[in-house]
């Protein structure tokens, strides 16, 4: 068998160990926090040793980080931004609206909220590298998608990132803490509160041949 096999081989290896890591944390962090969650036992879960977690993560910190980071990922792939260029302005925004909240209200979403939040009262940090990891990565998307449209001459915003900002704070309203603190989803109120988000854009910011 050749080096490079050997390699390949070897980094195959190290990426099963990685994830086995990260499903053991993964559990651990969000069934019992930060605070209570061992590396003794994380490494005893994943089947390693405590040098391989700190080989690979530098420390709980740093596992910690790492889990969230892949979490928000898994996250991540049940909403995107795709450009639609075929369907109106209104229906895009109607589109995007809809694929947030619905990204939002899923019950997954509002434990590992409350997860984090719970976690950041102790350290300030972890909310710090969720926020990064998440929210401020899906506002990016959003804001580049602006700023395209923007360039195409659909919308005209001065600062694409606050208008970013301002559109998913109309689509939430009051929905993603009345979830966080036990409401039911209310599809209903969602859909309204997102169709009012769409025009309030519109009037502001659409160019009138694109509305």
């Amino acid at each position: 068998m050749s080096s490079e096999t050997l390699t390949r081989a070897q980094r195959s290896i190290d990426l099963v160990k990685r994830q086995a890591i990260l499903d053991a944390a993964s559990r651990s962090f969000f069934d019992h926090g930060f605070a209570a969650t061992a590396i003794e036992q994380v490494a005893a879960d994943a089947h390693v040793s405590k040098v391989t977690i700190y080989n690979q993560f530098g420390d709980k910190r740093g596992l910690f980080a790492a889990a969230i980071e892949r979490e928000c990922e898994r996250m991540g792939e049940h909403f995107a931004i795709p450009p639609m260029p075929e369907l109106p302005l209104r229906a895009r925004l109607e589109a995007i609206g809809t694929a947030m909240t619905a990204f939002m209200s899923r019950p997954e979403m509002i434990q590992f909220d409350r997860r984090i939040a719970a976690e950041t009262e102790a350290d300030p940090a972890i909310g710090a590298a969720f926020l990064e990891a998440g929210p401020r990565q899906m506002l990016r998307a959003f804001t580049a998608l602006l700023r395209s449209l923007n360039a195409a001459g659909e919308i005209a915003v001065a600062d694409p990132e606050l208008a970013a900002e301002q559109f998913v704070a109309m689509c939430k309203g009051l929905g993603d803490l009345e979830r966080r603190f036990g409401c039911a989803n209310d599809p209903e109120r969602n859909a309204r509160r997102i169709s009012a988000a769409v025009d309030t854009f519109c009037r502001a910011f659409a160019v009138s041949s694109a509305d």
